[in-house]
């Protein structure tokens, strides 16, 4: 259903001119599905999803003026088979530029995902009806913009896809490292990240991003231990890293480009090295330096600021962080990585009150327990 469900969305939003509409419609069609097909099994013509979903939308339009030629055009053969670039039209429709970051995942999640409205709410910790409303605002949105159902043109390409691969970028993170909640990670999104990853077109940029995801998502079974608890790089059982993934990130970022590609060879460093002290933190740093002048990003400085004192040592890193302060005051990783350094560095008081400091800030809890017990550490050794 979860393949299928954007796949009608195209077809449906082709025929109709009608995304809202359509995307209600198949919603409905996919609860029908999950009831019936329980009990009678999974149909062998993929089309009694369209056909559904269509009587729901004709079932809609019944009421409006425009019954009669909506009608007319449902009397069209329903297909036998599914056009993919119907799901990559839908997918850049919900990545499009007028949309916030925060209304173009959740629209994305539901409409090529498959995800339910319950279920992204439950992700991104909102209740449903506040995530019932965004996802309401952002098809409006759609609709008011008169985007006509089909893929961009030569000159629009490169700036949606750009906007693409961000929202997948952004949902692969929320389910790497999830913003809140009591799981360091939420699998089931960064999952789908890859899996939309996947269906784009062949390009560099493409490849870069799903080399990233690859190579980040490879260490899943490590970044936990048994009890849901952070672990951190160096302490991971690598032998838990899946090697399958790192192969096939480390092939596609032989094809890649741009920021992404130099984010994925950043993680192919870590990625191929066979144990944390053999990591080439030289390489890292001089990576960072170059994803830097990309980006201008400070969280970016902040992870360069961690290689430089790996490389060079705690001054260096910290002299670093001088430079990003301002640009990232009350941000949680700002204080947890100043913690890490000053710990390095031996001043282990103030790395407490910085671990502490993180931990009021974030609010994911495994990351809280993390910290603390980081602080509570370091108060017993220097005592």
């Amino acid at each position: 259903m979860r393949e299928l469900a954007p796949q009608v969305l195209g077809v449906l939003t082709r025929r109709f001119g009608d995304f809202d509409s359509a995307e209600d419609a198949v919603q409905e069609a996919l609860v029908a599905a999950a009831e019936r097909w329980t009990h009678d099994g999974v149909p062998e013509r993929p089309g009694w999803l369209i056909q559904t979903a269509e009587r729901r939308l004709i079932d809609h339009y019944r009421s409006e003026l425009a019954r009669r030629q909506r009608e007319a055009i449902s009397q069209d053969p329903v297909p036998e088979f599914f056009d993919q670039d119907d799901t990559l039209i839908i997918l850049f429709m919900c990545c499009h530029p007028a949309l916030t970051d925060a209304s173009a995942i959740a629209l994305t999640l539901r409409a090529v995902g498959g995800l339910s409205t319950a279920e992204i709410a439950k992700a991104f910790l909102v209740d449903e009806p506040t995530m019932a409303q965004r996802i309401s605002r952002a098809k409006r949105r759609i609709r008011s913009s008169g985007e006509p159902f089909r893929m961009p043109t030569a000159e629009e390409r490169p700036a949606r896809l750009r906007n693409v691969l961000h929202v997948l970028y952004l949902i692969f993170n929320e389910g790497y490292a999830a913003s809140g909640g009591s799981e360091l990670q939420r699998t089931e999104l960064s999952a789908e990240a890859i899996r939309l990853a996947r269906m784009l077109p062949d390009e560099p940029e493409v490849d870069g991003l799903l080399a990233l995801m690859l190579l980040l998502d490879a260490r899943r079974a490590a970044r936990t231990d048994a009890d849901g608890e952070l672990v951190p790089l160096p302490q991971q059982d690598r032998s838990l890293w899946d090697q399958a993934r790192i192969v096939e990130g480390l092939v596609l970022l032989e094809k890649a480009a741009g920021e992404y590609q130099v984010q994925a060879a950043i993680a192919a460093v870590h990625d191929r090295a066979p144990s944390a002290g053999a990591t080439d933190w030289r390489q890292i740093l001089g990576l960072y330096e170059q994803l830097e002048r990309m980006t201008g990003n400070p969280v970016v400085t902040l992870n360069r600021a961690v290689a430089a004192a790996m490389a060079d040592g705690p001054g260096a890193g910290l002299a670093v962080l001088d430079d990003v302060d301002a640009r990232l005051d009350g941000h949680h990783r700002l204080d947890a990585v100043r913690a890490h350094l000053l710990e390095m560095a031996g001043d282990f008081e103030v790395a407490i009150e910085q671990y502490r400091a993180a931990a009021q800030k974030t609010t994911n809890v495994a990351e809280q327990r993390y910290l603390r017990k980081r602080a509570a550490r370091l108060k017993k050794m220097s005592q």
